[in-house]
């Protein structure tokens, strides 16, 4: 299906591929680069303005990778914005320093996307017509895409320099496997009864009355098409479905199993005639011994002689032609004469079979229906997919134009807020799209695909703005928010004064006698061997070694406020293991690519650091 869409895209699914076409490589800010506006520039690289609409696509392309989370929209926009602040940068590096792609490069990259291909293979016809559903010139379009790949290229040039020496690769190994010997108690936060005074907890409601908001909601309106619903409007007879069958038979065929076993003699032992001879006379003795104990004996295919000489399924193409001719004809339990391969003599045996079995059409009339309904209804399901999206658009005000056009209902849903929801806002893409500035401002949505044979318009029909519910519903929460607050601070001034008293010299030891408390010891501690939770043990290591046989210490707060009180009392540097020889390769080049993408960054940074960049006003 989503084959024929893209032979025919036009409309909103050509966006999408140009969208994708654009941004092939990790400077995907390269799209944004056509015309101005009569709108003020929120920023301004050089002589290179970017305006609201630049900054609105870039952030739908960005958001992309946070889907699911839940991040500040504002938050986004603001990364989306200093990223395409980045690639104008070097955008404008590289064309100062006159570095060029070829014509003919970038027009090969161009034929071998498969958005332009058809069958295999470039097409020009489907090329002009993409471009000219956005009304890109030919020459346009290969500009963008010199741009990107010699803002690509720039960036392989340095992280392709990039390499680790001896001293890079020994570094990161003495850190890496640096194992520390840590002492450490555990402050348990307490549970308090007491209740806070009425003042208290009205001055926390009024400081944090972010905390206590309803979410925001919207309702939708909504029209789908679904290509499982069209399909069942197919009407079908029995010749066309029996024709179909008839066509696609081999789908409902199920291919015999056979299940192989095999004893070798190998030409390693002995000549082409002696090893046949013994082949021979190893098949006489399965008149006195299985074919697996005789395997487990006699074969010199020790991979497989412990299982009694079991290849599994036999599949054409995945043994010598001599061996398949004889597999394919045995009977089931009958073992085969010698049969000579490159390896030597084999015996051969059919352990399990199963015949080909084709359903017969009234067995498989369901399945058939349903597959031929399918294949009948892509073609309208692509036709209406169209309509739907340039009628959605062309009538931004309402959908009842595009559902009449379409034929389906108007429906609705309740009421849902950002995060969850059920029924057709479950879907993460029609909850992102309710939410969006377009929608909220009244307009249709674009045609949203929930996976590739269903695609929804909405529009907003209602919406709720966050607001601050009462002291009154929330109190039993701002209690018991007010009580775990201080019982958490209380742990953490604790853990504090222990650690005052063991920089003064007490020792971790005497510290817990006289608070009751346990310590526990771990020796050699590494980065990954889980004794300690992760981000503890990330603190750890990233602590200052013991100086002059005294301890480093530090305290740490686990999730839920209880604290550790560390001591570390010993640091060996790491050394490259046996397993880290054997991946060496693996681990210089990995190295070699982290220092290569600092080395790019500190590039960039300088670059930008020396351009003229000027934010002008906030990104909203």
């Amino acid at each position: 299906m989503l084959l024929k869409i893209r032979e025919k895209s036009q409309g909103v699914f050509a966006w999408i591929i140009l969208i994708v076409i654009c941004v092939p490589f990790a400077l995907w800010g390269i799209q944004n680069y056509v015309g101005g506006a009569s709108e003020d520039a929120i920023a301004s690289v050089g002589d290179k303005e970017f305006f609201q609409n630049d900054v609105n696509r870039a952030y739908q392309q960005y958001a992309q990778n946070f889907a699911g989370m839940n991040i500040d929209e504002n938050i986004i926009r603001q990364q989306a914005l200093l990223k395409l602040i980045k690639d104008e940068v070097l955008l404008q590096r590289v064309q100062e320093e006159n570095l060029v792609i070829p014509d003919e490069d970038a027009k090969k990259f161009i034929q071998s996307l498969e958005y332009f291909q058809l069958d295999g293979k470039f097409d020009k016809k489907q090329y002009k017509a993409l471009l000219n559903s956005q009304n890109i010139s030919s020459s346009q379009f290969v500009d963008r895409i010199k741009k990107a790949q010699v803002m690509e290229q720039y960036q392989r040039s340095v992280l392709d320099s990039s390499f680790a020496t001896q001293y890079d690769i020994d570094n990161f190994f003495k850190i890496q496997n640096q194992q520390r010997d840590v002492d450490y108690v555990t402050v348990a936060v307490k549970p308090l009864t007491e209740t806070p005074d009425e003042e208290a907890i009205n001055n926390f409601y009024q400081k944090h009355q972010d905390l206590y908001q309803t979410d925001e909601q919207v309702s939708i309106e909504y029209i789908s098409l679904s290509l499982n619903d069209l399909s069942k409007q197919v009407a079908v007879t029995d010749e066309q479905l029996k024709a179909f069958y008839d066509e696609q038979k081999e789908l409902y065929t199920t291919k015999e199993r056979r299940k192989i076993s095999h004893i070798l003699f190998s030409f390693k032992k002995g000549d082409d005639s002696v090893v046949l001879a013994k082949a021979q006379a190893a098949k006489k003795e399965l008149a006195a011994k299985t074919f697996e104990a005789l395997a487990a004996e006699v074969s010199d295919d020790t991979g497989t002689a412990k299982n009694g000489g079991d290849l599994g399924l036999f599949e054409v193409g995945g043994l010598e032609k001599s061996l398949e001719d004889v597999a394919s004809t045995l009977k089931l339990g009958d073992v085969s004469e010698p049969v000579k391969s490159a390896f030597g003599y084999h015996l051969l045996k059919v352990t399990e079979l199963v015949p080909a079995e084709t359903k017969s059409f009234e067995a498989a009339k369901a399945e058939v229906t349903t597959a031929f309904q399918r294949k009948e209804a892509e073609n309208t399901f692509y036709e209406m997919s169209e309509q739907l999206a340039s009628v959605s658009y062309e009538n931004p005000d309402n959908l009842t134009v595009a559902a009449d056009a379409i034929g389906v209902d108007v429906q609705k849903s309740d009421f849902f807020a950002k995060d969850k929801a059920e029924g057709i806002a479950s879907e993460d893409a029609v909850r992102a799209a309710a939410f969006s500035e377009d929608v909220l401002a009244g307009n249709n949505s674009d045609a949203i695909e929930l996976g590739s044979d269903k695609l929804v318009v909405l529009r907003m029909s209602g919406h709720k703005l966050a607001s601050v519910r009462l002291l009154a519903e929330v109190k039993e929460q701002v209690t018991a928010t007010l009580l775990t607050e201080k019982a958490q601070q209380q742990a953490a001034d604790t853990a504090a004064e222990f650690k005052k008293q063991l920089l003064a010299g007490k020792s971790i030891q005497d510290l817990a006698t006289e608070n009751t408390l346990e310590v526990k010891n771990i020796a050699s501690l590494t980065r990954s061997n889980g004794d300690l939770p992760s981000q503890v043990s990330q603190m750890v290591f990233k602590a200052a070694k013991p100086v002059d046989n005294k301890p480093s210490i530090l305290t740490a707060e686990l999730k839920g406020g209880d604290q550790y009180v560390i001591s570390i009392n010993k640091v060996t540097e790491g050394v490259m293991s046996e397993s880290d020889k054997k991946q060496l390769e693996l681990a210089q080049k990995n190295i070699a690519k982290a220092l290569g993408e600092a080395t790019f960054e500190a590039v960039l940074s300088s670059l930008q650091a020396n351009a003229d960049v000027e934010v002008k006003q906030a990104n909203n």
